[in-house]
């Protein structure tokens, strides 16, 4: 395994020289809208005065905040050490040869819609996306990991919640049918956590970003029952758990010296690794009503592990699995959801897979985002298919987990 650092620091991204010479390409024509589409996976990249406008005054001066170098390029200064303002976080409107690693990027070197709702909007419009969800960029986590890690505990915690203030009083509120409303929580005190999903879905959050496998983060494995406090104020009020390929900090990568085309091209062992950890963890038996959502790791590989799983299930050569209701397989088709954004092959085998749990990202504004392009890619993949079934993979599921609602 890579750590997610290494993968976004790696120098051998790209061919455009430096990243300061590089230009944004003109805005693209708007796209003919095909179809309705709700995309669940998408970032945001913090803007630099999110958490200074939102900490106690107190501890403004501890806040995390974006600087500008004498070389001109801006980091994000944390626990008093410069961070990389990882290029990859916004891909979206620079040449595709553009570096996308190796150095700090400048706001103003990115899409507007990285960071400012309004232009989000109106990207999200140009591409012919209705609603979006959006993870933390890599500064800080998918799973938001960076705040557990910060040096005063105090301060971490303060940073999750000026985090969630920020998403649902400026990044949704301005365009509510337009934003599910996604949280981070606080990794480090499971009570805590517990205490932050109840108060955040009185506030409107429909879903909380969580570490694929958080014992890779030095925190207790799903397997232990730490959790069960978190996961069940998750079921309690229908919180989705999103489970973001790299939450971890950690990505597959085969050989130490193996390009980093390797670890982008296994994304999807990432995501089959998560799904098989967390059935086995017992997680969805003991909280039946759990909704568990994968991102970023497609389709391909799911009918596959239920044919493996079905296998050891009619051929058991261990204890392990005490339900004797539901197989392996059963539960990962009722309580886990997946998300798709370039899967040709495999959309012939939705009903196996399940078709009311197969959704759609676009993954703006990373260097794998099919923006501004989404609607012309999920026409590609789903010519020939039933219009009922289209609509479910395209908005209509993501709408019914998420509990977002759909253009009138």
């Amino acid at each position: 395994m890579a750590t997610l650092e290494d993968f976004s620091k790696r120098a051998d991204w790209g061919t455009g020289g430096e990243l300061r010479d590089v230009v944004l390409l003109p805005d693209p024509e708007p796209r003919e809208q095909r179809h309705v589409i709700i995309s669940v996976d998408d970032h945001l990249v913090e803007p630099g005065d999110l958490f200074t406008k939102r900490l106690p005054s107190r501890h403004l001066d501890r806040a995390p905040r974006i600087v500008e170098e004498d070389d001109g390029r801006e980091y994000w200064l944390i626990d008093g050490g410069l961070e990389l303002n990882v290029p990859g976080n916004a891909a979206a409107g620079r040449p595709l040869d553009a570096p996308i690693a190796g150095e700090s990027v400048r706001l103003d070197q990115m899409r507007r819609g990285a960071w400012d709702i309004h232009e989000r909007i109106r990207d999200m419009d140009l591409c012919g996306i209705w609603a979006s969800l959006g993870f933390p960029s890599m500064v800080f986590g998918f799973a938001a990991q960076r705040f557990m890690r910060m040096r005063d505990p105090k301060i971490g915690l303060l940073c999750v919640q000026a985090y969630n203030d920020w998403v649902i009083d400026e990044w949704t509120a301005p365009y509510r049918d337009r934003i599910i409303p996604s949280q981070v929580t606080w990794l480090a005190d499971v009570d805590i956590a517990a205490e932050e999903i109840r108060r955040n879905a009185q506030r409107g959050f429909r879903a909380v970003t969580f570490s694929e496998n958080p014992e890779k983060l030095g925190l207790p494995s799903i397997h232990t029952g730490y959790w069960d406090p978190f996961l069940r104020a998750c079921e309690e009020t229908e919180t989705v758990i999103n489970l973001h390929v790299g939450s971890s900090s950690q990505v597959s990568h085969p050989s130490t010296d193996a390009p980093v085309d390797t670890m982008a091209a296994l994304f999807s062992v990432n995501a089959m690794l998560a799904a098989v950890d967390w059935v086995f963890s017992g997680i969805p038996l003991r909280f039946p009503n759990i909704k568990i959502a994968l991102s970023e790791g497609g389709i391909g590989w799911v009918p596959m592990i239920l044919d493996r799983l079905d296998y050891m299930h009619q051929h058991p050569r261990t204890s392990t699995w005490k339900d004797e209701a539901l197989s392996p397989s059963e539960v990962l088709q009722r309580n886990f959801w997946f998300a798709s954004f370039w899967d040709p092959s495999v959309f012939i085998l939705r009903d196996r897979i399940g078709i009311d749990h197969i959704m759609i990202e676009a993954d703006y504004p990373h260097i794998d985002t099919t923006w501004p392009d989404t609607q012309a890619v999920m026409e590609r993949q789903l010519r020939g298919i039933a219009a009922e079934d289209v609509h479910k993979i395209t908005c209509g599921n993501a709408a019914r987990l998420y509990r977002h609602p759909l253009p009138g």
